[in-house]
């Protein structure tokens, strides 16, 4: 998965449908993306979270927008008449990510929709093992584009690192909040997808993805903490957590068991 970077040449619209207030926006390659800020209140974790969580989906074979990295010139931003996007537009400057838009695409919609066993296995696996909090019915954050379902959004995802203390705690968590998934009660072939997708996840692939990160983003471990050993305690958790994975299945398992 390698990363272009693009330029931002116009705003064109916020999304508000999104919690870190994302935007449409026209690149200098000539498409449109979906742009994620530095300068909302989860700061680069929030783009740490989506760029880990969509690599690991894009290595594990599920559909997801291309990723790139955006870059936001200091002066973008200063003629927006909201004062509040111009303060996020402001507070960017710098290196962002984007998901190219997906033009057209549907919304999920679990009522009048039934995933395949082994895909909706394989979405609830991912999740336990990201520990995403955010694909439930409420918020699928999936959509239908070409007659194919496609992730997007992963930025609620590794919430250990937004108190970044004992990481191992959360690496061995079984993920309680799995219960709420909206794919659950269709996943019933969990140790399947265990087996094949810890075979594709090696350590080795892992190190690759953790590696994808801009030093840039990662800058809040003042004088204690490098960039890379930042990079390290990530690597660290998504190895552990692979190792464990029995922990996080039997629970998700256990989960579907109460809902059928």
């Amino acid at each position: 998965m390698n990363l272009r970077t693009v330029n931002v040449i116009r705003y064109i619209m916020p999304l508000r449908e999104g919690g870190s207030l994302p935007a449409l926006a026209d690149a200098d390659d000539g498409f449109k993306y979906v742009l994620k800020f530095r300068g909302t209140g989860h700061g680069t974790k929030a783009l740490v979270s989506e760029l880990l969580g969509g690599a690991v989906a894009h290595t594990l074979g599920f559909r997801v927008p291309e990723y790139v990295f955006i870059h936001l010139d200091e002066a973008f931003g200063r003629t927006e008449g909201d004062e509040e996007i111009q303060d996020l537009l402001q507070g960017s400057r710098g290196l962002n990510l984007g998901l190219h838009f997906l033009s057209g695409a549907l919304t999920f919609d679990p009522v009048m929709t039934t995933v395949d066993p082994l895909l909706a296995s394989q979405v609830v696996w991912l999740d336990a093992f990201l520990t995403n909090v955010d694909r439930t019915a409420r918020n699928t954050n999936m959509l239908f584009w070409h007659k194919e379902l496609w992730l997007i959004d992963h930025g609620a995802s590794l919430y250990f690192h937004h108190s970044w203390v004992n990481w191992e705690k959360y690496a061995l968590s079984p993920f309680p909040q799995i219960k709420d998934h909206v794919l659950l009660s269709q996943a019933s072939e969990l140790d399947r997808v265990d087996k094949e997708f810890k075979e594709l996840l090696t350590d080795k692939k892992i190190r690759e993805i953790v590696d994808l990160l801009p030093d840039d983003w990662l800058n809040w471990g003042g004088e204690e903490e490098t960039p890379e050993d930042i990079k390290n305690v990530y690597y660290d958790f998504l190895t552990e957590r692979i190792r464990h994975s029995g922990l996080f299945v039997n629970e998700a398992k256990h989960a579907r068991e109460a809902l059928i």
